[in-house]
């Protein structure tokens, strides 16, 4: 619907006239006017003035539809009218760029516009249902605030969480020391006739020094920068060295630091970087926009994480999920069970079906919200949260159930945390009337874009991959997702693809005359029949949660294993440390073995007459019995 006429005194600025006894168009205004600005002026057509001065626009015809008046007095109506008005701030040009090239586009448009305009009552409730009091363009600065040092606190959780036990794991005395393996690297690549490459293919601050106390002052500075991240000193720096450590530590401790959530910290850490402010000391309002670009990749993270968890449980044909009975076997088996967990896994099937289910559908269906208006999306938030929520009180899964909260910050806006928020607190975070505008807009967009480009077209490589869609894809993309593929920040997700439906649990036994074997108990992971399962999340112990992955195979497909033993029969006090109990405090003994048993839950009447919360039976043999020759330090078995 083209020009119908033209006015004699055109205003001096674009001028839309609409019908203010609409609450419908009342809404949509109101957003119009934060997206143009002070480029447009609004006016309701029962304002006298508009009849004074524009006679030649029929008082019926701005019943039916609104009108944009532009300066040169040309009147445009309907769905056209909206779009040069939108039009006016160049950001939203690409509608009414469709609207003059698309005659299909057009007519399209027109007649939603005039299906809409002959359904007002219905359309504002509907708006009202959807997007509430709040359909301005919403604004992300205390969004940006509070994820940031969210992430801060997840960082700085990770980093103390790893200082602890970083020596027993890859320090000189360790299970897999670093400086070992950056030394069979070395020849590697020294024989391969590899040079800087080498950085790109294994990359470590290791190449600079191996040593515990470059461990150790890895993890310290993720310490500080965290620290700083969380103060707000120059955010942007501080998350790519976060990013750069997390990376390096990632990957020289490899099976110890290999998780999912590892790769999920690095991946939103690389993220934030892009959408964190570019100023050292930058107060919440008094910077540019958060990029919303990449605000949407963020929000894009949290969907694959959800619904790639939830694919991979259908796709597997476990029959276990496909039949909703995988959480009758959950809580009892997961790597490090909460005594919550042992009190839900005594609930009825009928409970553990409908839990699976309502799992499911948080997984598969409640991520579709994420990109739904606003309060199908707060909804979708509260959703996802609430699952977190659960797994952390039945589980202990590190830093991963704050992580995946943190993630969901970004569904909310301003105008929800300005509702929720004290009323003192509120008065250190006034907004201005209108946010700063980036120096370099140029610059922002073509970082945006280019995210964009690299994330989503991973996620779709994944996605095909995990669905075996024969897509075939360019070489380009196949050889730039391999060469992104060492800095762990691309990944796909799903936890539990198939349930394990038994609990096999190693204990290592020692002795000094093969007759008389003592355990040792680890710190976390059950051993003990009669200790409760304990809270310890968000604290990881990366040993006691990779003995749970060590009974699922044998000790030939775990050779840091078969090192842990080592280091107890050589008495490591950086190994022990990582150990609750020391049979042999005096001196490491001459054997060590390890036997697998099967753990289960007790049940009430079970714990009521005996105190204990597991009961075990003896399943054979995981490592044979081995010693040291100590004339030459080597073992035998």
């Amino acid at each position: 619907m083209k020009a119908a006429y033209r006015v004699a005194s055109p205003p001096s600025k674009a001028l839309v006239v609409f019908d203010g006894d609409c609450d419908f168009c009342g809404v949509w205004i109101r957003r119009w006017r934060h997206t143009t600005g002070d480029r447009v002026d609004y006016l309701p057509f029962q304002d006298l003035s508009i009849t004074t001065q524009f006679p030649e626009i029929p008082r019926q015809h701005l019943e039916m539809a609104v009108h944009l008046i532009e300066v040169d007095g040309t009147v445009y109506t309907g769905a056209e009218a909206a779009f040069r008005a939108l039009a006016h701030n160049p950001l939203e040009q690409w509608l009414l760029d469709w609207y003059d090239h698309s005659a299909v586009f057009a007519r399209a448009s027109e007649r939603a516009y005039h299906f809409v305009a002959t359904h007002r009552t219905f359309f504002s409730a509907f708006t009202r249902l959807l997007w509430g009091e709040h359909v301005e363009p919403p604004r992300h600065f205390l969004v940006r605030w509070f994820f940031l040092r969210s992430l801060a606190v997840v960082y700085l959780i990770a980093f103390i969480s790893l200082w602890t036990q970083i020596n027993g794991l890859v320090g000189e005395n360790g299970i897999l020391p670093a400086k070992s393996t950056m030394e069979n690297l070395q020849r590697q690549v020294t024989a391969a006739n590899i040079g800087f490459e080498r950085y790109h293919l294994f990359p470590t601050l290791c190449w600079l020094s191996a040593g515990e106390r470059s461990l150790q002052w890895q993890c310290a500075l993720g310490v500080i920068f965290s620290v700083l991240l969380l103060i707000g000193f120059a955010p942007a720096p501080c998350l790519f060295l976060l990013w750069l450590i997390y990376l390096s530590l990632s990957t020289i401790c490899r099976d110890f630091l290999g998780y999912q959530w590892d790769i999920l910290l690095l991946e939103t850490g690389f993220l934030a970087i892009f959408f964190a402010p570019v100023t050292l000391l930058p107060r919440i309002y008094c910077t540019a926009a958060p990029l919303r670009t990449v605000l949407w990749l963020i929000r894009w993270l949290l969907f694959c994480l959800m619904f790639q968890s939830g694919c991979v449980k259908l796709l597997s044909r476990d029959p276990t999920w496909r039949n909703l009975t995988a959480l009758t076997f959950h809580y009892e088996t997961q790597p490090l069970p909460t005594w919550i967990g042992w009190y839900v896994h005594q609930l009825p099937v009928w409970f553990q079906k409908t839990s699976t289910a309502f799992m499911f559908t948080i997984e598969l269906a409640v991520p579709v919200l994420i990109f739904a208006p606003r309060r199908p999306r707060f909804f979708g938030c509260a959703a996802l949260i609430a699952l977190q929520i659960f797994i952390l009180l039945t589980g202990n899964y590190c830093f991963f159930n704050l992580l995946t909260i943190v993630l969901c910050f970004t569904l909310l806006d301003d105008a929800f945390l300005n509702g929720v928020m004290p009323r003192k607190l509120l008065r250190l975070f006034t907004p201005p009337p209108s946010a700063l505008h980036p120096r370099f807009p140029w610059v922002r967009r073509t970082t945006g874009i280019s995210l964009a480009c690299v994330f989503l077209g991973t996620s779709l490589l994944q996605f095909s991959s995990m669905f075996r869609l024969p897509v075939p894809w360019p070489t380009p993309i196949i050889v730039a997702y391999e060469w992104l593929s060492p800095f762990r920040t691309l990944s796909s997700y799903g936890l539990f693809a198939v349930m394990t439906t038994s609990r096999a649990e190693i204990v290592v036994e020692g002795s000094n005359d093969g007759v008389t074997w003592l355990e040792y108990e680890f710190k976390y992971k059950p051993g003990d029949v009669k200790r409760p399962p304990k809270f310890v999340a968000p604290h990881q112990p990366r040993l006691d949660w990779q003995m749970w992955f060590a009974a699922l195979g044998n000790y030939r497909q775990n050779p840091w294993f078969v090192n842990l033993c080592l280091r107890l029969l050589q008495g490591s006090p950086q190994v022990l440390a990582l150990l609750e109990r020391n049979p042999f405090p005096d001196a490491p003994p001459r054997y060590i073995r390890a036997v697998v048993y099967d753990y289960h839950f007790t049940d009430f009447a079970t714990r009521r007459k005996t105190g204990v919360w597991w009961r075990r039976e003896p399943k054979g043999d995981y490592l044979p019995t081995i010693s040291l020759r100590h004339e030459n330090g080597s073992s035998e078995k």
